[in-house]
């Protein structure tokens, strides 16, 4: 944000140089700033829903950078989108133009931002997490394309991740940083097979391992402070807990789940329909973490809706406690949906910014008339929070004043304000870095291990389904 000259003056405090083709930065006017911004220097920004003007087609906005930034006639200018689309690889350019930013993938959009990025051919791009909320196999793609559009178009890229394994594929220098320092920095190679700081040290050392379970996973406080017992969990004492699990019934079980989208481009086109979920059999068990992995689009959060009964199946059943949830009132509904929570997958957006930590954590209470004191209401609240490791000073702040790591805390306190029987974990941890995403993982393990949860586990990582799934 710096080297953009987008941080408030009147807020921080830039000093220094910031030296662009022979100019500093901090010395231009705005108007020359202006020039440079999304013209010589261009960004892709870690959230495209966010980043991407909602109410503008992706044709629209895509032409008001060419406006701003190029002196090309219209023809001109939908060549060069034109050009540029197929360069990222996106299909179906005539229907992509006119649709809106909600009616596309999160892959989809991440490739309109580097559209964007790329329309003035700047000299620098600056790549803030572009691959953090996607799949693995998008973030394959995404990632070889930015290394292939930094060949192709001559590309200094500037890639900010907290993901050192998608640091080590793309990076040719590395840079640590740590509460606003750079505390090393050196080659690819250098930085990764021969650390030097502890800090660094650290940061390589607590990914989930694919091979071994262990009880809790390392933080980096405890590495730094030599706190840490790698204590693996026994083949043999999972075992003895998993076959305790599966001797009892299953909590819920959903027999051939069908769901179909119907969608049409104009008034006189013909519809088509897009299987969501086919013949989807599974069951769930009291005590259990269920994972559920797949690629970006194939219906891993359909299937969370529909067994919230927020989309409903246009075929099967969901059994739970032996009733069919599919042919529940509304009223009925209400008590079932008191018994399965969510946790979402951004911690930025699914908190309300006008709700205090407490309104926030209280809501579903007084919703379902658990508690309408409100003492008894502000003693419940300060209990959660201490229950998801934060302390009673949070109760009344706000989201804009919580890190990602304590907005998701108080995302798992909401849902766990009904002693729910079953949470669905909705990509949880995937929009965190490594050392919190330790520290959220190690608190789920904890709440599910006090009060018998049950998880059904969304995620694209495969280290972290490997931690924290039985089946």
């Amino acid at each position: 944000l710096s080297i953009l000259r987008l941080l408030n003056s009147k807020i921080y405090n830039t000093s220094g140089k910031i030296i662009f083709n022979n100019k500093n930065i901090l010395e231009l006017n705005l108007d020359e700033v202006q020039r440079i911004r999304g013209k010589e220097i261009a960004m892709i920004f870690q959230e495209p829903m966010s980043a991407l003007n909602p109410t503008m087609t992706i044709g629209n906005q895509l032409i008001e950078i060419c406006n701003r930034h190029l002196d090309l006639n219209h023809n001109e200018i939908i060549k060069r989108i034109h050009d540029l689309i197929i360069k990222v690889k996106l299909d179906n350019i005539k229907n992509l133009l006119k649709k809106f930013p909600h009616e596309i993938s999160g892959g989809q959009k991440q490739r309109v931002m580097i559209t964007m990025a790329l329309l003035c051919n700047p000299s620098l791009l600056i790549a803030d997490e572009p691959t953090t909320a996607l799949d693995v196999p998008v973030q394959k793609e995404i990632l070889q394309l930015i290394k292939d559009l930094q060949k192709s178009e001559n590309l200094s890229v500037l890639f900010i991740s907290h993901d050192l394994s998608i640091v080590r594929k793309i990076a040719d220098k590395v840079v640590i940083m740590k509460s606003g320092e750079i505390i090393e920095q050196g080659s690819n190679s250098t930085l990764f097979n021969n650390p030097k700081n502890p800090y660094t040290k650290a940061l390589l050392s607590i990914k989930p391992s694919k091979t071994i379970r262990l009880k809790e996973l390392p933080t980096i406080e405890k590495i730094l402070n030599k706190n840490f017992k790698n204590e693996i969990i026994a083949p043999k004492t999972r075992f003895k807990k998993l076959n305790k699990i599966y001797s009892k019934p299953p909590l819920l079980k959903i027999s051939n789940i069908n769901k179909n989208y119907i969608s049409k481009l104009g008034m006189f086109s013909k519809q088509d329909s897009f299987k969501a979920l086919k013949k989807i059999n599974l069951e769930l068990y009291q005590g259990e973490t269920l994972g559920l992995v797949g690629e970006s689009g194939c219906g891993k959060t359909t299937l969370a809706k529909t067994i919230l009964q927020i989309e409903k199946a246009h075929s099967g059943t969901i059994i739970y406690k032996g009733e069919d949830i599919t042919q529940l009132s509304k009223r009925d509904l209400k008590q079932y949906r008191k018994d399965i929570q969510l946790i979402f997958q951004d911690p930025y957006s699914s908190l309300n910014p006008k709700l205090n930590v407490c309104e926030t954590i209280i809501e579903p209470i007084k919703y379902h008339k658990i508690l309408t004191n409100k003492s008894a209401l502000i003693k419940k609240a300060t209990q959660l929070l201490v229950d998801v490791g934060l302390s009673a000073d949070f109760l009344y702040r706000y989201p804009h004043e919580l890190s990602g790591g304590q907005r998701q805390r108080i995302g798992i306190a909401r849902a766990i304000s009904l002693n729910p029987k079953i949470i669905i974990c909705d990509e949880a941890v995937s929009a965190l870095d490594v050392s919190v995403q330790a520290q959220v993982l190690n608190l789920l393990n904890k709440l599910k291990d006090n009060y018998n949860f049950t998880y059904i586990f969304i995620s694209h990582d495969l280290s972290v389904v490997k931690h924290m799934c039985d089946n």
